[in-house]
């Protein structure tokens, strides 16, 4: 890895890829569709690591704005590429997140993860966080 950098729409090719490892495919023109007004939001970030320009993960952390607590960023996304995990990729784009959070005030960073992905849980335990509780998530379409 040689460092870590905001994404850009150059990226969609290799946000594509990865989104697919993580689980959850998209065309590139649906990710534009998502990227888009990420990238203009001030109170999001995606950030990418790179082995020279080539993205080989991104993790996606964003203010959330609330009524019952203030100050906290959600991790909303990470992945590392297949071949590149176990090799600290992960925990850079962890703490590049946690610290664009704290630059913009926030004291805690949250994050959540499906029940069934038992090697992310174990990571985010090694990286410092703590289970506080498990939760429903209930979809309704509005079409």
């Amino acid at each position: 890895m040689k460092g870590i950098r905001r994404a850009g729409p150059s990226d969609l090719g290799a946000l594509a890829r990865l989104n697919e490892q993580l689980g959850y495919p998209a065309t590139e023109s649906e990710l534009r569709e998502r990227l888009e007004p990420i990238l203009a939001s001030d109170e999001d970030a995606l950030l990418v690591a790179v082995d020279g320009a080539e993205p080989i993960g991104w993790i996606h952390v964003a203010i959330e704005r609330g009524l019952e607590a203030s100050a906290v960023a959600g991790l909303r996304g990470l992945v590392v590429d297949e071949a590149h995990r176990s090799g600290g990729v992960g925990r850079s784009l962890v703490r590049a997140a946690e610290a664009w959070a704290r630059e913009r005030g926030c004291r805690i960073v949250t994050v959540r993860s499906r029940i069934t992905r038992d090697r992310a849980r174990r990571f985010y335990e090694r990286e410092g966080y703590v289970h506080v509780k498990t939760s429903n998530v209930f979809s309704k379409p509005l079409v």
